[in-house]
């Protein structure tokens, strides 16, 4: 279960294009969406849950993004890993302004938190765990989302096969640079019934680092119907692919009028 973890925290490891600062789209009030995770030959090693809800703080519109990743069944009982993120976005630019992050597992506890000042383009990262990497790091260019975030906001897009969009995203204290590109269209079974989808593929096209540079891959699976749910996501490594199925998806509000287009 610990190669599925940079997948499920970043907590998936956000995104706008480099260029602007752009309003928050990704969710609607309430949206919460569970998925059961598979790795290797376990088809239910875990869950993850992530839901958005709208709130105020100090005057301004935000949005908190929560994740809840849990390993269950028999996959608990080798591997007991729990995980919780809270990720605070403005709403009027699409800036993320903090992420909070906590949870354990057999090998190493988790407690940290990054905040984003946008004028001094610093973001100071605590680490409470291992406080020799607490420190204060540059802001890239462009407007850094993390990656839960930055699949779920290609929803939006309306890409094409052939077509590619520049993201920014945060995972700890280091940022990443990648380019998402549509593929093509698949069919996709899930629990909930069976979308026609388009598949995304986020790369780091320039200096790879960290699971890019050791030949990882990441995909994302968006409905093409109402709703535009990312309804199966991937983390692909040397030792195996982590996969999550979307199996519970409350809209929040407004509601849609349906659930998925049945084909």
């Amino acid at each position: 279960m610990s190669a599925v973890r940079p997948f499920l925290l970043a907590t998936f490891l956000g995104t706008f294009p480099l260029a602007s600062a752009a309003p928050f789209t990704a969710f609607r009030d309430g949206e919460t969406l569970t998925y059961k995770v598979g790795f290797a030959i376990f088809s239910r090693a875990g869950e993850l849950t992530i839901a958005a809800h709208q709130d105020k703080a100090e005057g301004i519109d935000i949005f908190r993004v929560a994740t809840d990743t849990r390993s269950r069944g028999f996959v608990r009982g080798l591997y007991a890993f729990d995980n919780k993120a809270e990720v605070v976005i403005e709403q009027a630019t699409g800036r993320m302004l903090s992420v909070r992050e906590s949870g354990a597992d057999p090998k190493r506890a988790t407690d940290s938190e990054i905040v984003f000042d946008y004028t001094r383009r610093i973001a100071h990262f605590t680490d409470r765990v291992r406080t020799e990497r607490t420190a204060a790091v540059d802001i890239p260019e462009g407007d850094p989302l993390d990656l839960i975030s930055a699949l779920v906001q290609t929803r939006e897009w309306g890409l094409k096969p052939g077509e590619k969009r520049d993201v920014l995203v945060q995972f700890g204290r280091d940022f990443y640079p990648l380019s998402i590109h549509a593929e093509a269209y698949e069919t996709v079974h899930t629990p909930l019934g069976t979308y026609r989808t388009l598949v995304l593929v986020p790369r780091m096209e320039k200096d790879p680092k960290g699971l890019f540079k050791r030949g990882g891959e990441i995909k994302v699976w968006i409905s093409q119907d109402t709703h535009a749910l990312p309804v199966k996501m991937q983390l692909r490594l040397k030792v195996g692919a982590a996969t999550l199925l979307l199996t519970r998806y409350d809209p929040g509000v407004p509601a849609p009028a349906a659930v998925a287009d049945q084909k």
